[in-house]
């Protein structure tokens, strides 16, 4: 279907559970890709992939939690945000990405029994209307890499319009701007993008992402229809050169957004468990950074020795405040020493993280 982004043009099988057949998920894929039959898995049946090499959209009947907090990792100092799970996969093919230790597949999978969804969602935001929530679905697949198909941001952000205490962030390498129409309230949406410096923009991020110009463009689009926008430096790759990579980065976000456009900007250096190193060196022989000065965490997760990380935060931060950021910065996984060699306090100067960015996500200081 040549009206798709390329990164979506690889799908070959579309697959159904038949209880979310007439699911408007599962009517809206079909009336997109009608060069594909989808094939209707009966009642009690699941998908047998194995360790697929096509591209399969799965559209499942989801019977686990949607709404659950971020794994995070412990000992270290972590946002605090919930997911919204939608499903879990990328067509997208980044080098460092997590996802494919967990996935070690091309199966795409789409929770399409929404109205268990909508559900949960009313039942946990309806019984604490005073509480407020930051949510995103960028955890286990890109929020916006699919929407072309299914919809389900804009489905979602519909949903969320009735509840004002909720705040949304959608965490994309992709540009698809087709839900901001049905945007109620621009301030409880992020539309937030991953930054990282041009050349691993482009040798490492390899499944036909936005380019970070692309990227920037949309984030200034929707900074002038009056949403503000997070932006991610995470992972940060050590490399020759990495200096006048991640300076150029930060030229192009001044060049394309004012500060205050931006509702926050974290920052996290390259970390894996030691299962990622092994599908990197196998699926990206090229990619050369993981064999730098690593040492195991104690999260059990390997991670840059931390005067190189320090080195590397510092120089993002400092670049970044000259800008006219300050408050929106924070470090993503890291100890509160690091925390106060990089940015000079930690998040209890703020009040707690989770309390801090829950004010920059909601456009205020008032903390709950």
């Amino acid at each position: 279907m040549n009206t798709l982004p390329s990164y979506l043009q690889g799908i070959s099988r579309v697959v159904v559970d038949a209880a979310v057949a007439g699911s408007p998920v599962a009517l809206r894929v079909r009336e997109r890709l009608p060069h594909l039959t989808a094939e209707i898995l009966p009642e009690g049946e699941t998908l047998s992939s194995g360790l697929a090499r096509e591209d399969i959209l799965y559209l499942k009947q989801y019977r686990g939690r949607f709404l659950r907090h971020c794994p995070g990792t412990s000992h270290y100092r972590c946002c605090g945000y919930q997911i919204v799970h939608i499903g879990e996969n990328c067509p997208l093919r980044c080098s460092y990405c997590i996802l494919q230790a967990y996935f070690q597949d091309r199966v795409l999978k789409v929770w399409a029994n929404q109205d268990d969804l909508w559900r949960e969602l009313d039942q946990a935001f309806s019984a604490h209307p005073g509480r407020r929530y930051r949510v995103g679905t960028g955890e286990f697949t890109d929020s916006l890499v699919l929407e072309a198909l299914t919809g389900y941001s804009r489905d979602l952000i519909e949903f969320l319009g009735r509840y004002p205490q909720v705040c949304l962030e959608l965490k994309s390498k992709v540009v698809d701007l087709s839900w901001m129409d049905v945007v109620r309230d621009p301030s409880r949406v992020l539309p937030a993008w991953s930054m990282n410096a041009p050349a691993i923009a482009e040798y490492e991020e390899q499944g036909e992402c936005a380019s970070l110009e692309e990227r920037l463009a949309a984030a200034r689009t929707c900074a002038r229809a009056g949403f503000r926008v997070c932006l991610h430096f995470d992972p940060m790759i050590h490399f020759p050169g990495w200096q006048e990579g991640y300076a150029r980065t930060v030229e192009m976000i001044f060049d394309h957004l004012r500060p205050e456009e931006i509702a926050y900007v974290s920052m996290g250096s390259f970390r894996h468990m030691p299962d990622l190193k092994r599908c990197i060196s196998e699926n990206f022989p090229e990619s050369t950074y993981i064999y730098g000065e690593f040492i195991t965490g104690l999260d059990g997760k390997q991670r840059l020795l931390r005067p190189l990380r320090v080195e590397q935060f510092r120089f993002l931060a400092d670049a970044l405040r000259r800008g006219g950021l300050d408050r929106q910065l924070y470090l993503c996984m890291e100890s509160d020493e690091v925390w106060q060699a990089v940015l000079g306090r930690t998040p209890a100067d703020l009040g707690g993280l989770y309390r801090h960015l829950m004010a920059q996500a909601f456009g205020d200081e008032g903390n709950e």
